[in-house]
């Protein structure tokens, strides 16, 4: 007998629309979308979205689930189930874990822990460095999101700064590269200033200077020049600045753009002004940078040339996020309340809801090939969520599902929230509460 879910009276938002009507779900299908669909049997689940929004389950093109190797901070499981809670329901996965994903064994090993543990659907980045590029060569494209190289180093170190290799790879492969960009010379340059004159104790609100303006773009405008020297498919990940967003077109549609970008939450949230009250709670690489280069992030995000949101999850304890500025870790957890910030910045007029589905739903699977996703469409895969904009929660220790216990977020009042988080046709996400239902896949892509 099939299963089936009918959502009724639902404010569909899909394609730069929003339509009232009804979806049926059947099996792990959106089989119906309509004005007006009929119970059709009393075995059917019914769920009355009266007033409320459905969107398409998010996709994130970027996280750290830290697993293998880094469990004390997260996992596959904790983090995935955080990610349902959030609306997300697919997640792209980084290789910076311990062992690295630098081979292909170890990339089989990942999608072996995620296909035990995940509550959302799964893929991950391969890893480049300067030296595998055999590895990289073996990579089926049809099997995995894209390749990540880091050119400026983060957890893990897997910096690759052997222009000879880079320019190789880049010549190499077909698949998506994406890029983390910050100079490392430039950030060695100046962190070497700021400790001879603090030691370890550098001032938070001076990460941003550290890992600065000139770093970020000096990184991205190298690699774009690359990518248009060998014909490469570049992504560029977590831009930071305003001066970076000169260097992306919105001349051409994404699926013709060789050259696309990427915005997190926490650079359209947080600026500079706020190091003084949450410290290393908003440290990233790339740092969060002024107010002036978040409001010019969001101008390039609305005006199309930058493509994705997304959330650089990347957690780590609050013991290690204690430590004094040269060996607090960069990062923070974000999966489980990405949507509801951007809902809360369509409450202050900055975006809207229609965008917000575009650039977090859409362009991922465009940009990735992600295959039947990213969109409220009959034959598409069942991710759907539903939001409520009207009812207000406040984000506090009892709430957080991530293994890290915490969240920049912290006392952040969200005049949204998540009702239902429906994955592959199935109901694992209820009000605030996950349910024990594995439906997760693996992505798949259309190439």
């Amino acid at each position: 007998m099939k299963r089936q879910i009918l959502i009724k009276n639902a404010k569909i938002v899909n394609e730069g629309k929003i339509v009232e009507g009804d979806i049926l779900i059947e099996d792990d299908i959106i089989k119906e979308i309509d004005t007006s669909i009929s119970v059709k049997s009393a075995d059917m689940t019914v769920i009355d979205a009266e007033g409320n929004y459905v969107l398409p389950g998010l996709i994130d093109d970027q996280v750290h689930f830290r697993e293998p190797g880094l469990t004390h901070k997260a996992d596959i499981e904790s983090e995935s189930r955080a990610a349902l809670a959030g609306g997300i329901t697919s997640f792209i996965e980084m290789p910076n874990t311990n062992p690295q994903t630098t081979t292909v064994e170890k990339l089989e090993e990942k999608f072996a822990i995620a296909a035990q543990s995940s509550h959302a659907n799964y893929s991950f980045m391969f890893g480049g460095t300067n030296d595998n590029l055999d590895e990289i060569l073996k990579v089926d494209p049809k099997t995995v999101a894209g390749l990540k190289l880091f050119l400026g180093s983060s957890t893990g170190n897997m910096l690759v700064d052997d222009p000879k290799v880079l320019e190789k790879i880049f010549s190499s492969t077909d698949m998506v590269i994406s890029v983390h960009c910050e100079d490392e010379g430039t950030i060695r340059e100046n962190l070497a200033k700021y400790k001879a004159e603090y030691g370890d104790d550098i001032p938070m609100e001076l990460h941003p200077i550290i890992r600065s303006e000139e770093a970020c773009y000096l990184s991205s405008s190298k690699a774009i020049e690359l990518a248009k020297k060998t014909g490469a498919r570049l992504h560029v990940f977590h831009l930071s600045t305003g001066k970076e967003t000169s260097l992306f077109t919105n001349k051409i549609p994404l699926k013709d753009k060789k050259i696309t970008s990427e915005v997190c939450i926490h650079h359209l949230w947080f600026s500079d002004e706020d190091y003084a009250k949450k410290g290393s709670h908003i440290k990233w690489n790339p740092a969060v940078k002024t107010a002036k280069d978040r409001d010019q992030l969001l101008k390039a995000l609305l005006d199309d040339r930058i493509d994705v949101i997304a959330t650089d999850h990347a957690p780590h304890t609050l013991k290690e996020k204690n430590n004094p500025y040269t060996s607090a870790p960069s990062g923070g957890p974000l999966v489980q309340h990405a949507l509801v910030a951007l809902l809360e910045m369509h409450h202050q007029g900055k975006i809207s809801i229609e965008k917000i589905v575009e650039k977090a739903c859409h362009n991922p699977a465009i940009l990735f090939d992600v295959e039947k996703r990213g969109y409220i469409k009959e034959g598409y895969f069942a991710d759907v969520v539903i939001v409520d904009l009207n009812s207000p929660w406040t984000v506090n220790k009892a709430n957080i599902l991530y293994k890290c216990g915490w969240s920049p977020f912290e006392g952040n009042t969200f005049k949204s929230r998540v009702t239902h988080t429906i994955l592959n046709g199935q109901l694992v996400y209820n009000n605030f509460k996950v349910l024990d239902v594995k439906a997760a896949k693996r992505l798949t892509f259309n190439r």
